[in-house]
């Protein structure tokens, strides 16, 4: 008779454990914004799957990690808005139904059809975008000094400077400050831009990723990071309201980050229901805020679900201006992307 009990919650026991396990599943390859349970937990319990997160670092990292994955190892993708179509060029994403995604209520300049898609299907979309411009602590340096490139690096901030270590925005900034277009960037400006990233990385002290610049800017080790913006000062603002960021006169880069199903997922409609909740107003709120980094929302209608001083932080009310002053990410040919890696490995190595 003692050991009926023990049996019967034993048997139990193994009955949710088997329940537990048959959960169903679902993988994406993200960025760490995508990581917050605050986003992920929601769909999680509305369509009682797991969603099982890797965190990744560039796209060429994404691809390589799909090249040694088996077909239906992963169902969504989180990818650079420049880089979808070297996806699309892979067979890698599925087509998306383009009239099931809210995009007639983003920000019109970040829909960008032509960057997500291609021969008139949709493989990808929108979710989040952002500035790549310049950082600062308002206490160490003159705000002034920081709304024009040209005195950004100067000698004025030798050694005060640190540089995000992504070539594109970086030398984005660069042309910019050389009256260069992102969009029209060629191998005859590659002098031009070299000789202002050699006097940028004369005045650096490092050359740092995410996490690395956004703490050299918090502990005092830098009071300027070139390439940053409100992804890197957002989530400190709270407790340190002198660390900003600005859109210098001659403009900065704009980046965006889109979300598509994998060609080889066993889980399209599942998968496609993540990407429509990420792109939904609710989804978009919860990204724009990812404790990770913040980042404006393509979806115009998450204004409606965040606070005044969440809007206030992103600078809600001068998005007009900022689209119309920012550029693109140079989207340069494979040569010439090659060519301007060379370059930006030959001037990190100075």
């Amino acid at each position: 008779m003692t050991r009926l009990p023990s049996l019967l919650l034993a048997t139990t026991a193994l009955t949710l454990a088997t329940q537990a396990s048959a959960q169903e599943e679902l993988n994406a390859l993200v960025w760490c914004d995508h990581t917050d349970p605050a986003l992920i937990e929601p769909f999680e319990k509305a369509h009682d799957v797991k969603v099982n997160l890797r965190e990744y670092e560039g796209t060429g990292a994404a691809l390589a990690l799909l090249e040694q994955s088996r077909p239906g190892d992963w169902d969504v993708l989180v990818i650079d808005g420049i880089d979808v179509f070297r996806a699309v060029e892979a067979g890698i994403l599925a087509e998306l139904p383009a009239d099931e995604l809210p995009t007639a209520d983003f920000f019109p300049e970040v829909v960008m059809a032509e960057n997500n898609g291609a021969d008139g299907k949709t493989y990808a979309v929108t979710e989040k975008f952002g500035y790549n411009t310049i950082s600062y602590n308002a206490a160490k340096v003159d705000p002034a000094d920081m709304e024009s490139l040209s005195t950004v690096w100067g000698e004025k901030y030798n050694g005060r400077i640190s540089i995000y270590d992504y070539y594109l925005p970086v030398m984005g900034l660069a042309a910019l400050a050389d009256g260069i277009e992102t969009a029209k960037i060629g191998e005859g400006d590659l002098e031009t831009i070299g000789s202002t990233l050699s006097t940028m990385r004369s005045r650096a002290v490092s050359v740092a990723g995410v996490v690395a610049a956004q703490t050299a800017l918090a502990t005092g080790e830098v009071d300027i990071v070139v390439g940053g913006g409100e992804w890197l000062t957002a989530v400190l603002a709270a407790e340190q309201p002198d660390l900003t960021w600005t859109i210098p006169k001659e403009g900065a880069v704009r980046w965006t980050q889109s979300i598509g199903v994998l060609e080889t997922s066993e889980k399209k409609d599942l998968a496609t229901e993540f990407v429509k909740y990420i792109v939904s107003p609710e989804g978009q709120s919860r990204l724009a805020t990812s404790s990770c980094f913040w980042g404006m929302p393509a979806n115009a209608k998450a204004g409606e679900m965040l606070t005044d001083d969440q809007k206030k932080v992103l600078r809600w009310d001068d998005q007009p201006d900022y689209l119309a002053r920012t550029q693109l990410y140079p989207a340069p040919s494979s040569d010439l992307d090659i060519e301007m890696q060379d370059l930006w490995l030959e001037t990190l190595q100075q």
